[in-house]
């Protein structure tokens, strides 16, 4: 029992990170109409958003609203996006999340953020040691 759910759980979140891609690439499609291109926009201004309905520091509850309405959102917009449209783009983006991830771009750019934030990190306290000492 737990196995499926566990099972079921991961390919629900592969066909919505499959569904994200494909609702991206469909946006530009000029086959795609305008309230789908509006909602998607919205949408994924939302999911990207420091702004929430329900603030994540609030343990457990503060996650849900992003658990449930970007997804909720992206159905939505996968209804409003003609079936032609949405099953190439869903293709495209099932052959795109089968090309092998380059690990060591992927390292290049944790290094990157790491040496950014010790930087930003540094000034700040410089800032914080100037102002108050």
């Amino acid at each position: 029992m737990a196995i499926k759910l566990i099972a079921d759980a991961k390919t629900w979140a592969r066909n919505i990170k499959r569904d994200v891609h494909a609702v991206w690439l469909a946006a530009r499609d000029p086959r795609t109409p305008l309230v789908a291109k509006v909602l998607a926009l919205i949408v994924a201004a939302y999911a990207v958003s420091p702004i929430d309905l329900i603030p994540d520091f609030i343990p457990v509850i503060g996650y849900l609203d992003d658990l449930i309405i970007v997804p909720l959102g992206i159905m939505l917009v996968v209804r409003l996006i003609p079936p032609e449209v949405m099953r190439e783009h869903r293709e495209t983006a099932a052959q795109a999340s089968e090309r092998p991830v380059s690990r060591v771009t992927a390292g290049i750019f944790i290094v990157i953020w790491i040496v950014c934030t010790t930087v930003l990190f540094s000034q700040i306290m410089a800032a914080f040691r100037h102002h108050f000492f």
